[in-house]
Parts: structure tokens; sequence; C-alpha cells
């Protein structure tokens, strides 16, 4: 089965602006969000944004305590090659929906151990530098324009 070429990106924030990252498992080094694709055409972006917060990091975004919010911002890049042969043969582009949630700095972190190896918080700016997506790292830095309301 290929993955659909839309997917989120979620923002894991503080209210004093660490963020959180998480170190993919199948390329060590690699820094990012929350990310992930829409299990089905019909799928809500919110939904996904839960599920794949929920799926990556433990973090159940009840929409009381803890609520994302999406930024209506959607980025569209090109995949890179070493992961195209997840999507249907000809795919080359993703396009990528921003969200964000803030939580508590002592909120239990439940990783998923066949997506991810460690995870850090960091202050917005070392967080953008360890970001290996120019997109991710993009919405790091934007961060402080989209704090939830």
């Amino acid at each position: 089965m290929h993955k659909i070429p839309e997917s989120v990106l979620v923002v894991i924030h503080t209210l004093e602006l660490e963020v959180l990252l998480i170190e993919r498992a199948d390329r060590p080094g690699f820094w990012q969000s929350v990310t992930g694709s829409l299990d089905a055409l019909d799928e809500p972006l919110l939904e996904t944004a839960r599920r794949e917060l929920f799926e990556e990091t433990g973090i159940a975004a009840d929409g009381e305590r803890i609520r994302l919010h999406d930024w209506k911002l959607s980025n569209r890049y090109q995949i890179y090659p070493t992961w195209r042969h997840r999507y249907a043969p000809g795919v080359t582009h993703n396009t990528e929906h921003v969200f964000s949630v803030c939580v508590p700095r002592d909120i239990p972190i439940l990783l998923s151990p066949r997506e991810h190896l460690q995870y850090a918080w960091l202050p917005l700016l070392k967080a953008a530098d360890r970001c290996f997506s120019s997109s991710n790292a993009e919405a790091v830095l934007q961060l402080p324009r989209h704090l939830n309301p």
C-alpha cells in the first residue's frame, strides 16, 4: 500500500517556546517534529494530526487541556529520493499541513520505538537548527507568530 502524498507536521512546544524534537529510527541523526501522512483520502487533517501526535509521542490532544492549533498553512515539497519508494510510482511531491500544540514541559513522552530513538526539548533557535527538513525548521521559526489563542 502506498503512502498518500499529503501529510501533517505538528510542532510541539511549551509556553516558554521550548520545542520537542524526535530522532528518526530509520535515519539516526535526522531530527524532526511529529509528521505523518493521511491514512485515507477522506481523513480530516485535524484527525491525522491528533492520531500522529498520539502514535509518535503518546500525547493525547483532548481538545480541552491539550489542543491542536491548525495554522492553515501548507507546504509543498519534493519527497526525498530515499523515501519515494513509499509512494505510488511517479509521485515526487508531498503537501504538508502545519499544526502546533502547547504542552506542559513535564508531560510524559512515550516514543514509538519503531519510529523514533530519542527526544529532546530545545530552545526555539536550537530546535530549528537541528531539524533536518527545511519546512520543519521554518515552522519552528514561525512558531511565535502562531501561538495558540
